[in-house]
């Protein structure tokens, strides 16, 4: 079992899935959750710290502190991003990062697409030093994917669990989808409703599908891989239809992927040699496969 959890990885997997991490947070401030600085503007009566936030204890949000919250975090998550002191400034995003989640979900609402990565943000400044390219590989790195791969599952076979308790089997056989839709549906949506017993037969395909994700743990890897797919697939399907994206979520799950194999850097380097007139590469000439050896340590 401990030879399963910290399977070694490559470092290089490790920094890219770092680097896509911060980077998610920076923009979930701007993107996905600035909303959180407006919830300071109704009355402190409302706001009902979640239990971690009781046992903290964490001070009431004011909008100053609040807005301190969000240019630090903002600010350090994108030097964390860089791969510098991936210890310190890593805690230091993790901590602040979850107190800005507490606050969030502390008005009557809580997200459950946001646990996979608060695992993956408590993890990664486990692992230390991590650099683009790296082939060598690392038990730590494999610990905190693993960890963080682990949520991700969690997070679907727990909804299930979830559905259970509190809706039994007439959460698919009821209405759930159709509320939805008529909701905050789409076209596509709408378009979908009118088939007869589609809803019910995707309500039970969900139930199967959570209840059944922990099985990819045991896949080989080509499946693995095809499955992970598939659950992309799920939620992209959920976005046509609904309106639902759990970008957060999406995020932690590329804890399953070959990161490594994906170079930006690199990739724009040898595009921009491309160029005609720049006194770069010839177009014509084939692009070098893309190596530890040959690519540059900050790609």
């Amino acid at each position: 079992m401990s030879r399963w959890l910290t399977e070694p990885v490559p470092r290089a997997r490790v920094a890219a899935f770092r680097t896509l991490v911060y980077l998610f947070v920076a923009g979930d401030l701007l993107i996905f959750t600035p909303w959180v600085r407006a919830r300071v503007d109704v009355s402190a009566d409302l706001y009902q710290p979640l239990f971690v936030g009781r046992v903290l204890p964490l001070p009431t949000p004011t909008a100053a502190l609040v807005s301190a919250i969000f240019w630090a975090l903002l600010l350090l998550a994108l030097l964390a991003a860089t791969g510098r002191a991936p210890r310190l400034l890593g805690w230091a995003v993790f901590a602040l990062y979850l107190q800005w989640m507490i606050i969030a979900m502390s008005y009557g609402k809580v997200d459950h697409d946001r646990f996979a990565l608060l695992v993956a943000l408590a993890v990664l400044p486990t692992v230390g030093r991590a650099r683009h390219g790296d082939p060598t590989r690392t038990e730590a790195g494999g610990w905190a994917l693993r960890v963080t791969q682990l949520a991700v599952i969690c997070t679907y076979f727990l909804a299930a669990w979830a559905k259970f308790r509190f809706g039994g089997l007439d959460w698919a056989t009821g209405s759930v989808l159709a509320k939805a839709i008529i909701r905050r549906g789409t076209e596509l949506a709408d378009l979908i409703a009118q088939v007869p017993h589609l809803l019910l037969v995707a309500q039970f395909g969900i139930l199967a599908f959570e209840l059944l994700s922990p099985l990819i743990f045991v896949l080989p890897e080509r499946w693995r891989l095809a499955t992970v797919g598939f659950f992309y697939s799920f939620h992209l399907v959920t976005i046509a239809t609904i309106t639902i994206s759990f970008a957060p979520h999406l995020v932690a799950m590329t804890s399953f992927l070959p990161l490594e194999k994906v170079r930006p850097v690199v990739a724009l380097r040898w595009l921009l040699a491309r160029r005609p007139g720049q006194g770069g590469r010839d177009p014509a000439i084939p692009a070098p496969p893309v190596t530890a050896d040959s690519a540059s340590p900050a790609g």
